[in-house]
């Protein structure tokens, strides 16, 4: 995220507003540009924002998913042992071996679900997660975009400053559309 304070922005609005009072037209023009590129970097910024924090919600379903996974593990292990356990009492004979046989059969089928719901949930836990990245990269591309369009800005105010010199407003313009096909580039 940007960590521009806020009054920066109003600096460079009140070197734009003292261009546009001296009435010269080149200087209008640069202080439309900043106002444009402000607008842009502001936007810029909110989606960079808006990814930071669905990387987040993404990586805490993960680990929520992640944890639903190792339970079922556990039961599924659990029921693994039920069904061994009912094994060998069923191999010991006995009055009860037909019962013993049953539930062994009945926990095994009982496993067999359990571990269907597990892989299941392991591979929606490997989606939240390629889903995380695909968004912390676009934060970052963003991160750069934003970052152009501010020393953008800053470089374009230098026009002003200079009363009137082109080569900032050039320069700030060829680094916001830097900044903007960066933008462009993390969505694609």
């Amino acid at each position: 995220m940007s960590d521009s304070s806020p009054s920066e922005h109003f600096e460079h609005a009140e070197h734009a507003e003292e261009a546009a009072r001296e009435g010269a037209p080149f200087l209008l023009v640069v202080s439309v540009t900043i106002a444009i590129l402000a607008v842009a970097a502001a936007t810029v910024g909110s989606l960079e924002a808006i990814e930071t924090a669905a990387t987040l919600g993404e990586q805490n379903a993960a680990s929520l998913l992640q944890n639903k996974t190792s339970d079922k593990w556990a039961f599924f292990q659990a029921k693994s042992i039920k069904k061994n356990a009912y094994d060998i009492a069923a191999k010991q004979g006995g009055a009860a071996a037909a019962d013993f046989a049953r539930e062994a059969r009945r926990n095994e089928e009982e496993s067999r679900t359990i571990r269907a719901e597990a892989e299941e949930l392991e591979k929606q836990v490997a989606e939240k997660l390629h889903e995380a990245e695909r968004r912390e990269r676009r934060h970052h591309i963003l991160t750069t975009g934003v970052t152009l369009l501010h020393v953008a800005i800053a470089i374009t105010t230098i026009a002003i400053i200079m009363k009137g010199r082109r080569w900032p407003w050039i320069t700030g313009l060829a680094l916001a559309a830097g900044g903007l096909v960066m933008t462009g580039y993390a969505y694609l």
